[in-house]
């Protein structure tokens, strides 16, 4: 079995904690993740890459404040995450790109995939570790993609925070993970 890595989201915006989005205690993932980048024979990283108006910001009627704003220092990998593979750029046309896999329509719903699930199964995948920012909302629906597609899915608890916009929020999204049949370790 090849296993690969799914670094999600590990950004300024999120990880800082000047970032316009910032996960509590979400730089401290770096360290797991680069131990995990380390073992791995497969990474891919996901990166939000936000147009600077776009209806995922609720300065356009969206849920988010800015974020990821490409180009700028928000969108930038964490500057101490091993780059390692694939990354994978989402939300790059103004689309909701919570799932690695996928973006989607933030008005119409259509949902389209990204370069992640063709890149994987070239690459000889044939299970997911699934780490990064926020288990809420990216991480959670990128590991549900994952099993959507065929894998088994891990999520590294430790390599994981959550937003918690009401708190319990990671919580929960990991037991429904759990539930989903992902494997939490």
């Amino acid at each position: 079995m090849t296993w690969a890595l799914v670094v999600v989201d590990v950004q300024n915006d999120f990880a800082d904690p000047a970032g316009s989005l910032a996960v509590t205690d979400g730089a401290s993932v770096v360290p797991v993740v680069n131990a995990l980048v380390a073992q791995a024979p497969i990474v891919a990283c996901s990166q939000d890459w936000h147009p600077a108006v776009t209806p995922h910001f609720a300065t356009s009627g969206g849920t988010w404040p800015v974020h990821c704003v490409q180009g700028t220092w928000g969108a930038e990998l964490h500057p101490d995450l091993d780059v390692r593979g694939e990354v994978v750029r989402k939300g790059t046309g103004g689309e909701d790109g919570y799932s690695a896999f996928t973006v989607r329509d933030p008005q119409t719903g259509v949902e389209t995939p990204t370069s992640l699930a063709a890149s994987l199964r070239a690459s000889g995948a044939t299970s997911l570790v699934v780490v990064g920012l926020a288990t809420d909302y990216c991480v959670r629906a990128t590991a549900l993609d994952g099993l959507a597609l065929g894998w088994p899915v891990t999520v590294v608890r430790d390599a994981v925070r959550a937003v918690d916009l009401q708190p319990g929020d990671g919580d929960r999204a990991l037991a429904e993970l759990a539930a989903a049949g992902v494997l939490l370790r």
